[in-house]
């Protein structure tokens, strides 16, 4: 399989159309035609559906579009690293995160690396812990900020300083808005909206203590901000963490859990991670910033 055919069978999928692709390519249609019949003729299995109007993918052609452009995508940074030279001070750094308040000193970290390299360029791919590591492990993340447990076997990493609090996001004129903390006994009648990362091992559940099918779930979410027009239109009660949603001067309000519940924050790299120049300045960095937060441990 050669990388000149998937970038064509990406064209055609962009395209949805094999003469508007190879016109973009600068391609004949036969030809372009012919190289995905011969892809397809070595993969075994139909990519496309090749309609009157449209082409549509195949499940395989979807997975294969996916597997692309991973391919092409660690293709393009890999030659990238190796056309630098060792004096330059360049380059891309890809790290994965959550929505966390502690990107806010990822960012103040790649501000300081950019304002003495601006050829540093920095790449924030958000997700959750599940999208984070199969990204690192694939290659196509140099970093991944990881909340809670994570496998310590599997990863280096770098304990960070900073927590993050759960709380719940909720209305104004709730009842529980009068509260300056909240505890299970509130919300376990309540109309809950949990994160899509909140799972049945999940800290969460413990601290309501209650099991996941016991509890009024009416929602769940991956973007907070979409979590808290739910909350905004009525429909619940939304678990998140603390400073993910400014409420200052909107209908609604954050307010913690009682007892308190944090969550640890790790950066992590994988353990065969070669580092470009680039990566390695931003982990001095990024250590010699939190400094101040006191003794940053690493394993």
């Amino acid at each position: 399989m050669e990388l000149r055919v998937l970038q064509y069978f990406l064209a055609v999928a962009k395209e949805q159309s094999i003469s508007a692709a190879a016109q973009s390519l600068h391609l004949t249609q036969p030809t372009l035609s012919r190289q995905i019949k011969e892809l397809e003729d070595e993969l075994g299995r139909p990519l496309m559906i090749r309609g009157n109007r449209k082409i549509t993918l195949t499940e395989d052609g979807m997975l294969l579009r996916r597997r692309a452009e991973e391919i092409l995508d660690l293709v393009r940074r890999t030659e990238k690293e190796v056309m630098l030279s060792d004096e330059t001070v360049s380059g891309d750094v890809y790290i994965g995160t959550g929505e966390t308040d502690g990107v806010r000193q990822i960012a103040q970290t790649a501000k300081r690396l950019q304002e003495r390299w601006p050829g540093v360029r920095f790449h924030i791919v958000s997700g959750d812990a599940v999208d984070v590591c199969e990204r690192l492990d694939k290659g196509l993340l140099d970093f991944g900020v990881l909340l809670g447990d994570i496998d310590k076997m599997k990863y280096h990493y770098m304990e960070l300083p900073m927590k993050d609090t759960w709380g719940v996001l909720m209305r104004r004129d709730s009842p529980l808005a009068e509260k300056a903390a909240v505890s299970p006994e509130d919300l376990r009648d309540k109309p809950l909206i949990l994160s899509r990362q909140v799972d049945n091992k999940s800290g969460l559940y413990r601290w309501l203590g209650k099991e996941p099918e016991d509890l009024h779930t009416v929602a769940t979410y991956n973007l907070i901000y979409n979590a808290s027009l739910m909350v905004d239109e009525g429909m619940g009660y939304a678990f998140t963490l603390n400073k993910l949603v400014n409420t200052r001067g909107s209908n609604l309000c954050f307010r913690p859990l009682e007892p308190g519940f944090t969550l640890g924050m790790y950066l992590v790299w994988k353990k065969s991670q070669r580092f470009s120049k680039a990566a390695e300045l931003f982990l001095e960095g990024l250590k010699e910033h939190l400094a101040g937060f006191g003794e940053v441990p690493r394993g």
